[in-house]
């Protein structure tokens, strides 16, 4: 196995509220995540997820254990990409001014920049909006801005927390073909959380199940699927239906069986309505 390009090792952490209470989100946590490996984060609302990702981007600091990249401590900055569930596109700027927007920080040079911008800008597919406000792009385009700001910084990590849940269907399966496509083409490594059970399969070459809080990793499952996956029917492939089946089992187990559930107890398995 490849070095790893990512390491959590024994990571616990905790968040104070503001009138004193105190929510253990992750407990023991350790991960390993090798170079250029997509790998995907999976598990019910509240599991510790995104503190993952805030985690290895330096954001936050765990209160036990060791949070590193390529050996070091995580820090912000031009090397590590954040896509975010929302566009949080700057409304002032263009696509072509949004992408340009976060070169800044590397050492170009205005036109360097800005032909770096409209590389990925074109890679996106928005060529002829380069010069279009968020204001004027739809959902799915703005998306694509994001998505070529968080590439154009060619950067070695790629931490993507949900970013096309806020989309709809037809436009998201599309962004999720989009970035398997950019993601062959300079692969970075990848820590993608999701809530869906579809997403992940078609994405990940790990799928990490976390349970409910206090988040921890329950187990990692390989998705032995060969890439590119957009090229053949994935979901009539016995190894998908075989994944997606044993993964919705345990999602439902967990949340059924999780106290802080809304679902608590509830028995799944019934087709009564009032089950």
């Amino acid at each position: 196995m490849a070095p790893p390009h990512l390491l959590f090792s024994s990571i616990t952490k905790t968040f104070h509220g503001a009138r004193g209470g105190e929510t253990l989100a992750l407990n023991n946590i350790s991960l390993v995540v090798p170079k250029e490996r997509f790998v995907v984060l999976l598990g019910p609302s509240g599991c510790g997820k995104t503190t993952l990702l805030r985690l290895a981007n330096g954001l936050i600091r765990p209160d036990g254990g060791t949070v590193l990249v390529d050996g070091k401590a995580p820090e912000p900055g031009p090397e590590t990409g954040f896509m975010f569930q929302s566009y949080r596109l700057i409304p002032w700027e263009t696509a072509l001014g949004n992408v340009e927007f976060a070169l800044r920080a590397l050492p170009l040079s205005p036109s360097d920049r800005k032909q770096r911008a409209m590389h990925y800008v074109e890679l996106v597919g928005l060529g002829k909006f380069a010069g279009s406000y968020p204001s004027e792009l739809s959902g799915g385009m703005k998306q694509r801005v994001a998505l070529a700001r968080a590439l154009a910084g060619e950067p070695h990590t790629l931490l993507m927390d949900e970013p096309f849940a806020s989309i709809d269907a037809q436009t998201r399966e599309l962004m999720q073909i989009e970035l398997m496509r950019l993601w062959s083409l300079r692969r970075a490594t990848v820590l993608f959380v999701t809530h869906s059970v579809d997403e992940a399969i078609l994405l990940a070459d790990d799928i990490v199940l976390m349970g409910p809080r206090p988040g921890r990793i329950l187990e990692t499952i390989s998705v032995d699927l060969p890439r590119p996956r957009w090229t053949y029917d994935l979901h009539a492939e016995p190894r998908y239906i075989e994944l997606r089946a044993y993964l919705w089992d345990r999602i439902r187990e967990l949340v059924r069986t999780d106290p802080g559930s809304d679902f608590y107890g509830r028995d799944f398995t019934s087709a009564h309505p009032g089950a």
